[in-house]
């Protein structure tokens, strides 16, 4: 098929449906993610198509390297994915343990599974706090936790507290893993987020850290934010789930230690 056949295609079927992912596209006209992507960025630079985590939707209806998806509408996406990787996240984190998680909708994963831990926890982010210390959320009992410490800050889309209050906390503590997510992955660009006092604040997590891991579901790859926070060289691994390609796989295990967590797609 000429790849001028193939956008006309995904542009119909974002026409008929308001938007169109990746991995669907992919399957249906037997070609590979990169491919896609590749058709999904010529869509964007005429302006017909807007790129968003994992796919693309109609001009206005996405958001761009700039802005930031509400906490709320990532938590709704590739849940199973996010637990595949929480899973794997969690058998890293032993007792006793000094652990940073980061706020994403990933990471939340990762927290429902240390409620309970014996594992002194810090964390930029209301939810992650939230379902820690509160006994009413559902999960195991939080009383066995060492210590659960929140920073301060301002409050971004994603429910993220960075800025001057977040980063001088984090400046004072010292941890034995970090796990961040990210908002996109890409070889060349490394690890980004669209909210700069995000990213600021994630290098001062991984700054105050030993290890630092990234959990990321297959839809960030080839994605790039406004704002760069880590280098592949700044991380110790990375844990993405079974939907990631092979082209992509192999990309990112040339870069850092990949773990693919099984059993996210279905």
């Amino acid at each position: 098929m000429l790849a001028a056949d193939r956008r006309r295609i995904i542009l119909e079927a974002a026409t008929a449906h308001g938007s169109v992912r990746v991995i669907d596209l992919a399957a249906e006209l037997g070609v590979s993610e990169m491919t896609i992507r590749r058709d999904l960025d010529r869509l964007a630079d005429a302006g017909e198509l807007a790129k968003v985590h994992g796919g693309a939707v109609l001009p206005g209806a996405g958001t761009g390297r700039g802005v930031e998806p509400r906490s709320a509408q990532k938590a709704v996406r590739d849940t199973a994915e996010k637990r595949a990787i929480a899973a794997a996240a969690a058998g890293l984190v032993d007792d006793g343990m000094t652990v940073a998680v980061g706020a994403g909708t990933t990471t939340l994963e990762l927290a429902r599974l240390l409620r309970g831990r014996r594992v002194a926890v810090v964390t930029n982010s209301i939810s992650i706090f939230h379902v820690l210390t509160d006994p009413d959320d559902t999960g195991a009992d939080p009383t066995g936790a060492a210590d659960v410490q929140l920073t301060g800050g301002q409050r971004t889309p994603s429910d993220a507290l960075v800025g001057p209050v977040a980063n001088a906390m984090l400046e004072r503590v010292r941890c034995d893993l970090a796990f961040l997510g990210c908002h996109g992955i890409d070889p060349s660009a490394g690890f980004t987020s669209p909210n700069i006092g995000e990213a600021e604040t994630n290098r001062r997590l991984i700054g105050s850290t030993r290890s630092t891991v990234l959990l990321a579901d297959h839809t960030k790859y080839g994605e790039i934010g406004a704002h760069l926070f880590a280098r592949f060289v700044d991380v110790d691994a990375l844990i993405a789930d079974d939907g990631l390609g092979r082209t992509a796989r192999e990309a990112l295990s040339a870069a850092v230690p990949l773990t693919i967590a099984a059993g996210g797609v279905s």
